[in-house]
């Protein structure tokens, strides 16, 4: 018994911890029919809708199909490095950045160990690495990029075209930066690949073209929730129509679903409004966070990731502005600053637990270049 709770401690660390914070607040702000105000349930019903969806466009092979058919045109290793880094960074903005990492980094991986020894060997950390920082950049852009741009543009009732003008600069500044790196990566490239050898970094199966129908229903879905996003519709009913569809459609998606983060962000939600009817920590919050937001956010993120720290600090600020920019850019530095980045580690360690060193210590590297250079942006903004 001891050693399932071990394991899934340890498999669901930040939801363990969420949950055992919002138990041990019980004890002072005993449970009631408040705690219902404190959870966001469009938030959730968003989350939700949004990650059924994405499940059944992955499964019926769309994101595969496409990221083949603009593959296909590459002719050079570099221009593959790129297009592998900015298929992360742009279908991050829509498919949030952990889907962009679970459908192109084992992608990449296929397509790079047909690589020679030695080129595989330089282009594979690299890559993954500026994949996750792509990902988890290129979503800061949209609403609907990561779960902290959503809670926190839904807390702060803004508009979408308000966050994307807020996160634009710090975008581009992240896009030149990418380019710039596998510039000087491809610069420093271990022998060179014929074009012959390019045609054949593809032969890898052609996947088929997605089914019309299902296809068709997913994305009408899609665009539901996303007037969700805009306040168009309300929240429940896309939630109906996205559980009626998928039920009747392939029910087995709902178990693609991670439910884990749902029950995190409602572990956090009980336990930052039990925290503010506590007046003597929550004045004492509110201290330390005033006017120094975007930097609490950042380092905030490094321990407890940046998901946990928009919902925490959500709590004791209204500035959400800065809260949005911290998150976000917080989620560079440590390996669980973004959870996301957890995900191509564990494709790394399964693909030769021997690399897992070594590729953490490029990330880490990596993740603090990017970090500083991004800050100074926050500065010069």
């Amino acid at each position: 018994m001891l050693r399932k709770i071990l394991t899934f401690f340890h498999k669901e660390t930040v939801l363990s911890i969420s949950a055992i914070l919002a138990i041990l607040s019980m004890f002072i702000v005993h449970p009631s029919g408040k705690y219902f105000s404190y959870i966001d349930f469009r938030t959730l019903s968003l989350l939700f809708c949004l990650m059924s969806i994405v499940a059944g466009l992955s499964e019926i092979g769309l994101f595969d199909y496409l990221a083949e058919k603009i593959l296909s045109r590459a002719n050079s290793i570099k221009s593959i490095i790129v297009l592998l880094v900015l298929l992360c960074f742009f279908f991050s903005m829509i498919i949030t950045n952990d889907v962009a990492l679970i459908t192109f980094v084992p992608l990449a991986i296929i397509i790079l160990k047909k690589m020679s020894e030695k080129q595989k060997n330089y282009w594979i950390l690299r890559t993954v690495v500026m994949q996750t920082i792509a990902a988890n950049l290129g979503s800061m852009l949209t609403p609907i990029g990561n779960p902290q741009n959503l809670y926190l543009y839904a807390r702060a009732n803004m508009s979408a075209l308000a966050l994307i003008r807020l996160m634009l600069p710090y975008s581009i500044a992240a896009l030149v930066l990418l380019l710039v790196w596998i510039q000087i990566a491809a610069h420093r490239e271990p022998g060179s690949t014929t074009e012959n050898h390019i045609s054949e970094l593809f032969s890898i199966h052609k996947t088929k073209a997605p089914n019309q129908t299902s296809l068709i229903g997913y994305l009408i879905l899609f665009l539901i929730c996303l007037l969700v996003v805009a306040r168009i519709i309300d929240y429940r009913i896309s939630f109906i129509l996205v559980i009626g569809y998928i039920f009747f459609k392939n029910w087995h998606l709902f178990k693609k679903v991670d439910y884990s983060l749902l029950l995190t962000f409602t572990a956090l939600f009980i336990f930052i409004g039990n925290l503010k009817c506590i007046p003597q920590f929550n004045h004492f919050l509110i201290s330390i966070i005033d006017g120094h937001e975007t930097l609490t956010a950042i380092l905030s993120s490094q321990i407890i990731s940046n998901v946990p720290t928009a919902i925490l600090l959500s709590g004791f600020t209204k500035n959400y502005s800065a809260l949005i920019i911290g998150t976000n850019i917080g989620g560079l530095g440590t390996l669980i600053a973004s959870m996301a980045s957890l995900i191509s580690f564990k494709y790394i360690a399964k693909e030769k637990t021997t690399l897992r060193s070594k590729y953490f210590m490029m990330f880490t590297i990596a993740n603090i270049v990017f970090l500083i250079l991004l800050l100074l942006c926050i500065n010069l903004l």
